[in-house]
């Protein structure tokens, strides 16, 4: 399990805390002891910048354990104030070597904070748009780049604020998780899940499903809880309550696709995942996928991918090795 540490100080934008919360809250639902949220500052109490008191806040921890997320929220107002004596506490913590083995996640002036404190020193970062300037005055020593959703430098990842931490929150839990349930995360809570222009395209489990169409979003969930199942266009429409002939045209709507071509590439997608995760030969790998034999997948497959399987699966090979065995998907800092 991860602890989730959320630094609450006062004045602090309610949304960029409570937004990244819940997304945590969401996924740990979806996967049992994934993470637990905890809130932690140098107050009991604090005041939001709405004017709700947050109680029960945790002391800041003195050590952190393996594998934390530490979360630093924004602050309402103009400049971050340094003067002020609990801005001054987590400042002096961030930059006692605290969160060194941990994956530090800034939102909104959250960033600006974590530069204050050198955790940004040598490193690509943002903020809000509004704190630009005063996060290149505080962390000389780091590239900050505006007009971003988030960036990722390694463990540490920095939000342009408000909203923009429940998108950099689904980022980290699809590196974490898996982008199937960053998907879930997203649709409970009712929004897109998208990312910055420095990442890479879309994961096939994340694409098209960018729209709010509860059939259709049930169609897609069936499918990429068992890809390998006997999909047919009536089984389909079942899932979604609907004719096989309404169900096409909800999916060329909503998703931009056709239900079976949906069907094609998460099993592409699943073929994928086993080529670099196991050591099956083609034939198993497409009946596990939900492919009749290797020559359907290889049909299939030549629709989404430039490269045959077996040069897929030798690149990745490739990859593996210059990275070493050791790399995990979230660095340490």
């Amino acid at each position: 399990m991860r602890d989730v540490f959320f630094v609450v100080l006062p004045n602090i934008v309610l949304l960029d805390l409570a937004g990244p919360a819940e997304a945590f809250r969401l996924a740990a639902r979806a996967v049992p002891d994934s993470y637990r949220v905890r809130f932690v500052g140098p107050t009991r109490n604090a005041r939001a910048a709405i004017g709700l008191d947050l109680t029960s806040i945790e002391p800041l921890p003195s050590r952190l354990p393996t594998g934390a997320i530490v979360v630093v929220a924004g602050l309402s107002g103009g400049r971050v104030n340094f003067g002020d004596p609990d801005v001054q506490r987590v400042t002096s913590w961030l930059g006692s070597g605290v969160a060194s083995g941990a994956v530090l996640a800034c939102v909104c002036a959250g960033s600006v904070i974590a530069g204050r404190a050198g955790l940004l020193t040598g490193r690509e970062c943002t903020t809000h748009h509004a704190h630009i300037e005063e996060l290149r005055a505080v962390a000389p020593g780091a590239r900050v780049l505006d007009n971003r959703v988030f960036v990722e430098d390694k463990s540490v990842f920095t939000s342009a604020g408000v909203t923009a931490g429940l998108d950099l929150a689904l980022h980290l839990i699809g590196q974490q998780l898996g982008p199937r349930i960053a998907a879930e995360v997203a649709r409970d809570l009712v929004v897109y899940l998208r990312r910055s222009g420095t990442d890479p395209a879309f994961s096939p489990w994340v694409l098209h499903r960018n729209h709010l169409h509860p059939a259709v979003h049930r169609v897609q969930d069936a499918v990429t809880r068992q890809p390998a199942a006997s999909w047919t266009s009536a089984e389909l429409s079942g899932v979604a309550c609907t004719s096989p002939r309404n169900l096409a045209r909800l999916f060329a709507e909503h998703a931009r696709c056709s239900p079976l071509d949906y069907v094609q590439l998460i099993r592409v997608a699943f073929a994928r995942e086993l080529m670099t995760q196991t050591a099956l030969d083609l034939e198993r790998i497409a009946a596990q996928s939900g492919f009749r034999s290797a020559q359907q997948l290889r049909r299939v497959w030549a629709r989404w991918e430039s490269r045959t399987p077996s040069e897929f699966r030798a690149a990745h090979a490739a990859q593996s090795g210059r990275r070493g065995s050791s790399a995990q998907p979230v660095p340490a800092l």
